[in-house]
C-alpha cells in the first residue's frame, strides 16, 4: 500500500496534546539546566530540593515532598545524596520521632550564591511578562488537575 493511500489516524496528533507539550517542555528545561547544574554537581531534583530549603529551611521530609510533588521513596534517595555531598542534614524531630527534619548545612546555603545566575527567562524567548503569565497558567493547570484527580478517589 502506498503511503498516500494509508488511512488518516483518528483523533488528535501527538503535537496537539497539551500534556505532551508540557512533558516535552520539561525535558527541554532539563537540557537547558544541565550545563549549569553539572557545574554545581547537582541533578535537577537535587537542585529543586535545595531551592525549597532556601525558601524554608528546617522542614520535615513529608512537607518538602508535598512542595516538590515527590513521594517519600523518591525524595529520600535525593536527600541521602545531598547529605553525602554535605549540603543537607537529616535528623529525627525531638518532639515527634516519626518525623525527619531536613536542614541546609553552611555548604548548602553557599550553593545559593553559585546558583543565583540560573535564569532561563531569556532562553525561553518570552518577555518577562509573558514568562510570568505562562508560569501562572501552568500552575493553575497543575492545581486544577490535582483537584480533579483527588475528586475521583
Amino acid at each position: 500500500m502506498k503511503s498516500k493511500d494509508a488511512p488518516k489516524p483518528a483523533g488528535p496528533k501527538l503535537a496537539e496534546f497539551l500534556c505532551f507539550a508540557i512533558y516535552s517542555t520539561n525535558l527541554a528545561y532539563g537540557r537547558a539546566y544541565k550545563p549549569i547544574l553539572d557545574a554545581l554537581g547537582l541533578t535537577y531534583p537535587q537542585y529543586i530540593a535545595i531551592v525549597a530549603l532556601w525558601e524554608e529551611d528546617h522542614q520535615t521530609v513529608s512537607s518538602l515532598g508535598e512542595k516538590l510533588f515527590l513521594e517519600s521513596n523518591t525524595l529520600t534517595p535525593i536527600l541521602k545524596k545531598l547529605e553525602a555531598m554535605g549540603y543537607v542534614r537529616r535528623q529525627r524531630d525531638r518532639e515527634d520521632e516519626r518525623q525527619v527534619l531536613v536542614s541546609l548545612t553552611d555548604s548548602g546555603r553557599r550553593l545559593r550564591e553559585k546558583g543565583l545566575g540560573m535564569n532561563l527567562v531569556k532562553a525561553s524567548g518570552l518577555t518577562p511578562e509573558e514568562f510570568s503569565t505562562m508560569q501562572k497558567g501552568v500552575v493553575t493547570l497543575r492545581d486544577n488537575l490535582i483537584k480533579a484527580a483527588r475528586g475521583k478517589k
